[in-house]
């Protein structure tokens, strides 16, 4: 064991060097790679979110211990290659937050999200980054309802952005009949952009799509495991007819 003595972020830095030691480490920790790891980053940040969403305290400590492991392997293996350590992820990101709010580490007398989404443009300006597009930085690795909603933001700071809600809802109607009229093999790029295009109206409504669509889901499973306890055994074989009388009943026990 690692002494427990040790200040608890020191304590895991030390554990993961030890799992990654290429002699005496664990044979899985040192077989991965940057890429093989950010699958789990990304399932362990959804993971937070599924603790937060069930209000569970316990769990979302253990969640976030497990992001934060993510973090300090991420940071272990740039260390083995030269690049940064722990400590530099941390000056990085402490120095941005505090030239992301001048109003309150600097003289800046306003503030607020503006001021940072301004900053954090400039920012990407002066990088020495061939990709000037206001689209550049927007991760390929974002949830894809997520990522949406972001290039349609950064697409808005331009000028390209529909007046009022009544754009975005028009075009849903529209790709509404592109798909039905869409020859088989165009069908799945008519449903992807009528999929963006309700992203894009809950945007104009103010609506965050990703959360919009988690409470759908929980809606769904909730009401559908209702009708299984109802039939109990039988569900399985019950006609679709009386399946949407249990699940009629379900929506109804909720108002």
């Amino acid at each position: 064991m690692d002494d427990p003595s040790k200040p608890p972020i020191e304590r895991l830095r030390a554990i993961m060097a030890r799992l990654r030691d290429p002699v005496s480490g664990c044979e899985w920790d040192v077989a991965q790679t940057f890429a093989t790891i950010a699958p789990y980053t990304i399932e362990e940040a959804h993971e937070v979110a599924d603790a937060i969403a069930r209000e569970d305290m316990a769990d979302l400590k253990d969640e976030l211990g497990d992001l934060l492991l993510q973090v300090i392997f991420h940071a272990r293996m740039a260390e083995e290659a030269g690049q940064f350590d722990f400590d530099a992820v941390a000056t990085a990101i402490s120095d941005k937050m505090e030239r992301r709010h001048p109003h309150i580490f600097g003289d800046r007398a306003e503030g607020g999200h503006h001021l940072w989404e301004q900053i954090k443009a400039e920012e990407r300006a002066g990088k020495n980054d061939k990709d000037r597009s206001a689209l550049a930085g927007v991760a390929l690795g974002l949830p894809a309802l997520l990522r949406a909603e972001k290039l349609q933001k950064r697409a808005a700071r331009v000028g390209f952005d529909w007046p009022d809600e009544s754009g975005p809802r028009a075009k849903i109607d529209e790709e509404l009949e592109e798909i039905e009229n869409a020859p088989e093999q165009k069908v799945a790029e008519e449903i992807g952009d009528l999929l963006f295009a309700v992203v894009n109206w809950a945007r104009h409504r103010g609506i965050d799509p990703e959360t919009a669509l988690r409470t759908a889901n929980a809606k769904f499973e909730r009401r559908f495991r209702a009708m299984e306890d109802s039939a109990d055994a039988a569900f399985p074989g019950l006609t679709l007819d009386e399946k949407e009388q249990l699940w009629q009943c379900a929506k109804a026990a909720e108002r």
